[in-house]
């Protein structure tokens, strides 16, 4: 041990490394509370729910249906995760067919089943499998009508994927030739857990079978009929959420107007459900429907916060404010009329006849989703024709804008956020300088995206971190929202990187940042503390100023734009120079719509930011000419240039802040900072200006047709914090929590100070969640990284406690009740 301790010591002087002050016995501070002294009232609904249909969130995932493709409209020229099963010298065909169907509209699609000898049958292969337990009973149901020559019967089997082992059989015997909905129940005996099976229709007699809206359930959360998966359900309930946000998010909008979700599409029973194409690439079945939404709510005990549809679409098909706007206006006071009118308004009748009579409580109302993209600017005069009629027919309802509005006031703003954990850590203060007088804050989206399918520990405590400095602020931060929350983690299966749940068709965990998500849930108080952090030494982890070298590149706001004759010289010498035959090979283009001819790169989004990058990250001293113009839109243009990756770069803008100035920015783990001054200056449509950047060592000159616009020296960032503390206590009652994040990489050893606490308990108890920062979970280690809890005996008005490095620590103090 003394040899160890002694190489230790030799490579902390070789590093430059600081020794954990647990391993030099001394504190690193101390964190002072002014437990008599509370300050703002924490919103009881600061951590909520987001959803919507990504990821095979609520098909394949928390909407417990096992059956893909039930009503045989995912491609329209095969019958897709449907195939054909021949055995006993079986002979048949299996086909999609649209004469004669259920129904004209949701099952106007049907699955033709010919049988010539042998056992015939159609296998649907589930999401990622259909999962078997032991002693398990399955629901199945299914529309079928049969051939003159067919009456039955019809052998419904749970089986493995091989067919050689049988885990559930249900017999129908008999069947008609006019279409009838059958149900049965299937139950597995003493059988292995397992997941590589399919379920299988089978005839074992001559003729044809048409079938349509196949189900299947295994058992669902509360026993709900068209209910949700156990586990998913449990996992959420845990997080003791405040309120959820549905039906979404991009699957709200769609990618057209067509493709929205049509609520009224997703009500009555599921014959009448037709699904549509969501924005992810799959079809959705709408079996997670308005009413389904609203239960979930129900059973969680969440607050309904309801999105509606507010005429703008993902592809950029927009309703003007208007007349045309009108129907789709209408169609969110029917919709809130349905969730929360009494039976004796008609949406609220239809409601009941749907099978819930009573209505639920709505607050919230948001219009619309990101509507910050939509080209067109028209998001003011759409929200206002929304508020207005809201307003005037429900006027305690509070209205949530998803972009800058001016014609009216929302009464919250949703903010969304998905940032690296050093963006995370760096912006923890976001709102502390947020004004008091405006619109409260609904932080709808957020996450720090590190890991995949889910994040890893690094994330998590940037996730805390975050949560830390929203709570601080929730005066005006009153609601927030992590996204996405679910994930399939088979192949294929997520379109996003980062989610805060992950499953597999067997299987389901909770991320680190669930647990964090879970810790600062549990913890809520009823009123800040003022707390005070005083080092005795360095807090912050130095930020390194890095080698003045990176790629370079071009782009826009908001604007469309071209470029052209673009080179990059060091000293004379060529690094780049645009060639006309490679069109956009060259370039790695990120954000917007890019394109190349004859020599002009064009960049044609006109909403959002983009940028094309092209080079090498060890370009040092260069050069950049080029030509710009700007064909449309509300800034002008952009040069980048020492690009290390998408949060570290520098920028120098010509014609931004809406036109009307120029200046060089510096984006340091994503914070932007302006380093030069600012010039006035307006770039006019329709003309080429020649622009040059200089750069040498870390100073920047920056020229707009041969005269010097813009000059700057790049600067070392702020050093990254690394300790974050919040303390609250309860509305009611003696407890009061400390939540501590420990980013760094050792241990804090920290002097507590409870000031104006009077007859403590000596003990106290903490969960931590801690580990490496590359750490996560999964469906085989689904609490590798979870908080662990710790019972603390040295508990006094001033007494010290160590906070272990990359951690998140939760402390429960109780005070002594007194007669």
């Amino acid at each position: 041990m003394k040899t160890m301790r002694k190489i230790s010591l030799i490579i902390v002087a070789i590093t430059g490394l600081i020794l954990s002050d647990a391993a030099r016995g001394q504190t690193a501070g101390r964190i002072d509370v002014q437990l008599d002294q509370p300050g703002i009232t924490i919103s009881p609904r600061l951590i909520g729910l987001m959803t919507e249909e990504i990821n095979h969130s609520f098909d394949g995932g928390l909407y417990a249906e096992l059956i893909q493709n039930r009503i045989f409209k995912n491609d329209p020229a095969t019958p897709a995760h449907w195939s054909l099963v021949q055995r006993e010298n079986g002979e048949g065909a299996i086909s999609l067919d649209q004469g004669d169907p259920v129904n004209s509209g949701a099952l106007s699609t049907s699955l033709r089943l010919d049988a010539r000898s042998g056992r015939v049958g159609a296998a649907n292969d589930g999401f990622w499998g259909i999962p078997v337990w032991p002693r398990t009973q399955y629901s199945a149901s299914f529309w079928v009508r049969g051939s003159a020559d067919f009456n039955g019967p019809i052998t419904l089997d749970i089986e493995s994927n091989d067919g050689q082992t049988v885990y559930a059989t249900a017999i129908v015997p008999k069947i008609t030739t006019g279409w009838q909905q059958y149900t049965a129940i299937l139950a597995t005996g003493s059988v292995p857990t397992s997941a590589g099976n399919r379920f299988v229709i089978s005839i074992s007699a001559p003729g044809s079978i048409w079938l349509s809206l196949v189900s299947l359930f295994p058992p669902t959360f509360n026993n709900r009929l068209n209910g949700n998966r156990i586990d998913l359900m449990k996992l959420l309930a845990d997080l003791h959420p405040s309120f959820l946000r549905f039906p979404g998010g991009n699957y709200l909008e769609g990618d057209t107007i067509v493709d929205r979700f049509d609520w009224k599409k997703t009500i009555h029973g599921l014959d009448q459900r037709p699904g549509h194409v969501g924005p992810w690439g799959y079809r959705s079945s709408d079996g997670m429907g308005l009413l389904e939404f609203c239960q979930w709510c129900e059973d969680l005990h969440m607050e309904p916060l309801l999105a509606v549809y507010a005429g703008y679409s993902l592809g950029g098909e927009h309703v003007p404010a208007g007349p045309k706007l009108a129907p789709f206006v209408q169609e969110a006071l029917d919709e809130i009329e349905y969730v929360s009118g009494d039976v004796k308004t008609p949406w609220g009748a239809q409601r009941a006849a749907d099978g819930h009579p009573r209505p639920f409580h709505l607050n919230y109302i948001e219009i619309g989703n990101e509507d910050y993209f939509d080209a067109s600017q028209s998001y003011d005069d759409r929200f206002t024709q929304f508020y207005d009629a809201i307003k005037a027919k429900y006027p305690k309802l509070r209205l949530i804008a998803t972009a800058g509005v001016g014609s009216r006031r929302p009464d919250l703003q949703d903010d969304h956020f998905y940032r690296s954990h050093r963006h995370m850590e760096r912006d923890v203060g976001h709102y502390d300088d947020q004004d008091r007088g405006g619109p409260r804050v609904f932080v709808g989206e957020w996450a720090t995206k590190e890991g995949r399918p889910t994040p890893n520990l690094q994330a998590a405590l940037a996730d805390a971190a975050w949560l830390i400095g929203m709570e601080r602020n929730s005066d005006v931060v009153i609601m927030s929202s992590y996204a996405p929350l679910l994930v399939n983690v088979n192949p294929g299966a997520s379109q996003w990187s980062t989610n805060l749940i992950g499953y597999d068709a067997l299987g389901s965990f909770g991320s680190p940042s669930y647990y964090v998500q879970k810790m600062f849930s549990r913890s809520r108080g009823q009123r800040v503390l003022p707390v005070q952090v005083i080092w005795a030494g360095p807090s912050t982890r130095p930020a390194q100023l890095p080698k003045p070298a990176g790629a370079f590149g071009v782009g826009a706001g908001t604007t469309t734009v071209e470029y052209k004759e673009i080179t990059v010289s060091n000293a004379g010498a060529s690094l780049f120079q645009m060639d006309a035959n490679q069109g956009t090979s060259s370039w790695k283009l990120n954000k917007g719509i890019w394109s190349e001819s004859d020599g002009v790169l064009r960049q044609w989004a006109d909403k959002g930011e983009s940028r094309a990058v092209a080079g090498d990250s060890t370009w040092g001293d260069y050069t950049i000419t080029l030509k710009g113009q700007k064909l449309a839109g509300e800034n002008g243009l952009v040069v980048l240039f020492h690009y290390r990756d998408g949060e570290n770069f520098l920028r120098w803008s010509i014609g931004g802040w809406h036109n009307t100035a120029a200046a060089i920015e510096q984006i340091s783990d994503g914070v932007t900072s302006q380093i030069s001054e600012s010039t006035p200056i307006t770039v006019q449509s329709g003309k080429w200006y020649d622009l040059r950047v200089e750069l040498s060592g870390r100073e920047i000159r920056c020229y707009v047709d041969g005269l010097l616009t813009n000059q700057a020296t790049e600067i070392a960032p702020a050093p990254l914090p690394t300790f974050f503390v919040l303390a609250s206590r309860a509305a009611h009652g003696p407890e009061f929590d400390l939540q501590v994040v420990n980013t760094s990489d050792h241990a804090r050893r920290m002097e507590i100070d409870l000031e104006g606490m009077e007859h403590l308990e000596p003990w106290a108890v903490t969960e931590v969640l801690s580990g490496q920062p590359g750490d996560s979970n999964s469906v085989a280690q689904p609490q590798k990284v979870a908080a662990r809890r710790h019972d603390i005996t040295n508990v006094s008005p001033i007494f010290e406690h160590e906070f272990p490095a990359y951690s998140v620590s939760v402390i429960r103090f109780l005070q002594q009740e007194r007669d």
